[in-house]
């Protein structure tokens, strides 16, 4: 009787440390996912600045381009609520590729303004607006691949138990069109 009683004792106590580990698992990769997206945060607020500087440049040169500036300008607007707490990740998403949409029309439209393809600061606002894409396509990957690898572990047997005893939230993949992968239109000039 004495043995049984610490054989179930060992057991018992395994499985605690089982739940133990395997929890404290979630909670780090809860934390890297986190981690992961400031990192995309960061990158979309930078975005959100540079707009604004963009739209002024390209408003010296085509003012009467009026329908497609105030067309970045409302994205830019919807993109920057977005970030704010609470707001989904897919709706974060839809926003943000709508901004890319608008600012693509906006590269598109400087084809047919030859000075301003030649502007320095325009230049510039473009150059820096394609390494913070470039920097928001890094960080989403890396993202993504956290939050890959959680809904597995959620999704898994046992850690779907402890997902469901714990009310582990599901994460959802940030998932946006990369102007990098079309060929690059934010950075054809």
């Amino acid at each position: 009787m004495g043995e049984t009683l610490m054989v179930f004792g060992v057991v018992v106590v395994a499985v605690v440390l089982a739940v133990v580990l395997s929890y404290n698992r979630f909670v780090a990769q809860r934390t890297a996912i986190d981690a992961s997206w400031a990192g995309i945060d960061v990158e979309l607020q930078r975005r959100h600045e540079l707009v604004p500087n963009l739209v002024e440049s390209v408003r010296g040169y085509a003012a009467h381009e009026r329908d497609l500036l105030e067309a970045v300008v409302h994205a830019r607007a919807a993109a920057t609520r977005a970030v704010e707490p609470g707001v989904d990740v897919r709706e974060q998403a839809r926003v943000e590729d709508e901004l890319t949409d608008r600012l693509t029309g906006l590269f598109a439209l400087a084809e047919a303004y030859p000075d301003l393809r030649a502007d320095t600061l325009f230049l510039d606002l473009q150059r820096q607006l394609v390494e913070t894409e470039d920097r928001i396509a890094a960080s989403r990957r890396l993202y993504n691949l956290e939050v890959a690898a959680y809904e597995r572990r959620r999704g898994s047997i046992p850690s779907n138990l402890i997902a469901w005893v714990f009310e582990l939230p599901p994460r959802s993949l940030f998932e946006i069109r990369d102007p990098a992968a079309a060929h690059r239109p934010l950075a054809a000039f």
